[in-house]
């Protein structure tokens, strides 16, 4: 198709592409994940199951969400996501404190919507920008479109990470202030819902950059070729069906899904645990954000080493480094190493962003085209349901935790409390960690051994 546009830039569609991506997905509240949580009154074991009903959410909703989008349309779905943000975002930001059952089920169908929008925004907002490449540009800009929505990004996610743990930290707010001659005095329960405020702002851009956009127009032959919506809805399902049995009978598939899923897993429930663990480090909360954004620069420079891995080492060198560097890091985070201790959480995150590319490098080398969205949709399901599962284990752990140090030290407050069984807590990632990886290797290996004896080695679809 020849292209109307001199750049992809030049197409509405495009631009709001990669403003949706910066207004949804980075948020002001993301350095002080854990501890916006604890300081509205939850607890750890409860922020833990939270997000096990968000990760359940999208394992339920991503699939067919997709079929959503090709009966009703990307821009629907786009903007019935834009309204889940900003519902999520006006949850968080009036429900009154000191009532804990209320805020827990105001946090609780906080995670519901928030799982609802990312599960409908997955893909949908993609398939939107490239199909207008389709239709009114040229398909082969699609890495240019793609290598600046991850630029910009980026930048916010820098602004947002360094403004949210700022504006949450109620000494700098307070200081700022002061500064400005203004004889006010903030609390940390004011200045903690500040990251909140900034993110419904976000939704609000959100929905304003979806309600814009337009489903591209197809032309009067594609329509008549596409299949009905019962039709369609029976070829998904027949797909996924197939992509599922062709992953069982292919060893490799399968081990890359495990092996990235059990690590996956237990470096995101780290992650999200961030802000928790920085501040027992005695790091200011001020200081959360600034880390974050150091992070995030380092997903600049890791990208290229796990290039030049998979140019030059082999898979089974890449996983046992992999390994190494994973137990190195949840070793080295049991010690709480004042300050320094941000050492190993950032070898976490390099483990993770190692993990991700591998898995994805892989798994498309040896996917079938016709197959490797699907293929993909099964590692984002087996990625989540996993982080679901740790998510209720680790909530019984603390619970657990918490009784027994209660027991033993009766006298300790309630924060104490949390503390102490959070620091005891991360002390059984190590060990976790290893059971699984084994059992992991136990079962790709005893699959490979069952498919060399079957009669039929490939499937056949």
């Amino acid at each position: 198709m020849t292209s109307s546009h001199s750049s992809p830039f030049a197409l509405p569609n495009v631009r709001r592409f990669i403003a949706f991506r910066a207004f949804f997905n980075v948020r002001f509240y993301y350095p002080v994940f854990t501890i916006l949580f604890l300081d509205y009154g939850l607890t750890i074991e409860q922020f833990a199951l939270l997000n096990t009903v968000w990760a359940f959410t999208i394992v339920l909703a991503e699939v067919p969400s997709g079929a959503l989008a090709d009966l009703i349309g990307r821009k629907q779905l786009l903007v019935a996501t834009s309204l889940l943000m900003i519902a999520e975002m006006l949850l968080l930001s009036f429900v009154p404190l000191g009532d804990g059952s209320l805020i827990f089920y105001a946090f609780l169908l906080n995670r519901i919507l928030s799982g609802l929008a990312e599960a409908l925004a997955s893909g949908a907002d993609e398939a939107m920008a490239y199909d207008t490449l389709i239709v009114s540009g040229n398909p082969d800009d699609w890495p240019r479109v793609l290598d600046i929505q991850m630029r910009v990004r980026n930048f916010f996610y820098i602004i947002t990470m360094t403004i949210g743990a700022l504006v949450y930290d109620p000494g700098t707010v307070n200081k700022v202030l002061n500064w400005a001659g203004l004889q006010i005095t903030l609390s940390q329960e004011t200045t903690m819902r500040f990251p909140i405020y900034l993110t419904l702002g976000l939704g609000i851009l959100t929905l304003i950059t979806t309600w814009g956009m337009h489903d591209p127009v197809i032309t009067k032959t594609e329509k008549q070729s596409r299949p009905g919506a019962l039709q369609k809805i029976l070829d998904i399902s027949r797909l996924t069906l197939l992509a599922g049995g062709w992953i069982l009978q292919t060893p490799m598939a399968l081990a890359i899904i495990l092996f990235g899923m059990s690590f996956d897993h237990i470096l995101r429930m780290l992650v999200t645990m961030t802000s928790q663990y920085y501040r027992l480090i005695e790091l200011p909360e001020a200081s959360f954000g600034l880390i974050g954004s150091g992070i995030a620069m380092l997903g600049l420079v890791v990208p290229r080493i796990a290039r030049a891995m998979v140019e030059h080492l082999s898979s089974l060198t890449n996983v046992l480094i992999v390994t190494a560097l994973a137990s190195l890091s949840l070793w080295s985070l049991t010690l709480f190493i004042p300050i320094f201790g941000i050492l190993p959480m950032a070898l976490v995150f390099i483990t993770m962003m190692l993990t991700s590319f591998f898995t994805s490098h892989y798994l498309n080398k040896i996917a079938e085209p016709h197959q490797r969205a699907t293929i993909l949709s099964y590692k984002g399901l087996a990625f989540n349901a996993a982080y679901g599962i740790i998510g209720i284990l680790y909530a019984g752990l603390i619970n657990h935790l918490r009784i027994t140090i209660t027991g033993a030290s009766p006298n300790l407050t309630t924060p104490a409390i949390e503390n102490k069984s959070f620091m005891a807590s991360i002390s059984y990632f190590p060990p976790y960690l290893l059971v699984v990886l084994f059992f992991i290797t136990v079962i790709c290996g005893v699959h490979f051994l069952l498919l060399r004896q079957s009669p039929a080695d490939k499937p056949s679809f």
